[in-house]
């Protein structure tokens, strides 16, 4: 048989390897039991260490005779922190975080040929972010609690117009539901500290 007449095997589709990364959450999305559990974990992380961050950034621009843009005193170890009511770095990072969910999770989709696989989730961390950043969280453990239950419950849940948004193209599907809950999961919070809970 004349090799130059066999038609060629096509190749194997590469795996995205970067986007699955950003869309697994550095592989947490490849446990076996609630992924997306651990995903929302990974956005209460992230969203206390940004505010964390910008605690040493402020208590450095005070130190050093600078007055950061939005305050409030927060003591620890007898050093007055200046923090302030939201955190300026989750404020710019989680649409960042959430433009670069919806590429990576449509990279991973394309990939795999399934609408929403599990193991992608990054949309459980952008939304679990942004419920903290919506309500204004402050590094109180009661808030962040409840901020994560309420996330988790309206994720799971899928109100309207949740599960609407969910037959959204590619990775605006994938993600967008997940912002939906965020918003009601921000609106539980502030209703629960406006009754002082």
């Amino acid at each position: 048989m004349n090799p130059k007449t066999e038609s060629a095997a096509p190749e194997p589709a590469r795996k995205p390897r970067f986007s699955l990364f950003i869309a697994t959450v550095c592989g947490l999305g490849y446990l076996p039991k609630a992924p997306g559990t651990f995903g929302a974990l990974a956005g209460f992380v992230i969203y206390v260490g940004l505010y964390w961050l910008d605690a040493f950034v402020r208590n450095s621009l005070v130190l050093h005779g600078l007055s950061p843009l939005v305050g409030g005193d927060l003591y620890f170890h007898n050093t007055v922190y200046v923090v302030g009511p939201v955190s300026l770095l989750n404020l710019t990072l989680a649409p960042v975080i959430a433009l670069i969910g919806v590429w990576a999770a449509s990279q991973v989709e394309k990939s795999a040929g399934a609408k929403d696989p599990q193991y992608v989730v990054i949309d459980e961390v952008s939304g679990q972010q942004l419920t903290y950043v919506l309500a204004l969280t402050p590094l109180n453990w009661k808030y962040l609690l409840l901020g994560f239950i309420l996330f988790r419950t309206f994720d799971i849940w899928k109100p309207f117009p949740a599960r609407q948004a969910e037959s959204l193209p590619g990775g605006w599907g994938i993600m967008a539901d997940d912002w939906v809950a965020a918003v009601y999961a921000a609106l539980g919070l502030w209703l629960a500290r406006i009754l002082g809970l």
